[in-house]
């Protein structure tokens, strides 16, 4: 947990007023079920399956129990996820000593895209807890499927930089 971010949060959407706060235990099913909103998750194995639910259960337990890291939803007037995204504090030595701000697994369900809602997280993450964490850069990765995904994050400044590399094991 990020103890420096002050949560929850209020985000400005086309929709209005919407609650960013810290993932707990009883929000399971529904990041699972945000994952598997999405077509390049499911074809990964997100599938929302009961199956699964101890693995999953296990990772937000150690994505809650882990200082460097936080697990953030954005929830509806009845409390309910519509959205998501982790948040991982990077300290390092390149850049001076930078500390980066890793931000991953960003997913808003599919009924509410285009609302504003993605926009409005990572404004918050730029505005708000990049500068409260001391990072003096935000960075993400995105399949390069995401095309749209990849316009979105370059409407906000994100510039794409890098080219990212993967080694499955196992």
């Amino acid at each position: 947990m990020l103890i420096d971010l002050v949560l929850p949060a209020v985000l400005d959407t086309r929709t209005g007023g919407l609650t960013l706060r810290r993932a707990s235990a009883r929000d399971l099913d529904a990041l699972m079920t945000l994952l598997s909103d999405d077509p390049i998750s499911s074809s990964r194995g997100d599938t929302a399956d009961v199956g699964d639910r101890d693995a999953y259960q296990a990772a937000l337990e150690q994505i809650l129990a882990d200082a460097a890291n936080e697990l953030l939803v954005v929830v509806d007037g009845s409390d309910v996820p519509i959205a998501t995204m982790q948040l991982t504090r990077i300290p390092g030595m390149a850049r001076r000593g930078s500390t980066r701000l890793l931000v991953e697994a960003v997913r808003v369900s599919s009924a509410l895209r285009s609302a504003g809602i993605g926009g409005a997280m990572m404004r918050w993450v730029t505005d708000t807890a990049a500068p409260t964490l001391g990072s003096t850069l935000v960075q993400l990765t995105s399949d390069a499927a995401r095309t749209d995904a990849h316009r979105f994050y370059e409407r906000l400044g994100f510039i794409g930089s890098h080219v990212g590399f993967k080694y499955p094991v196992g």
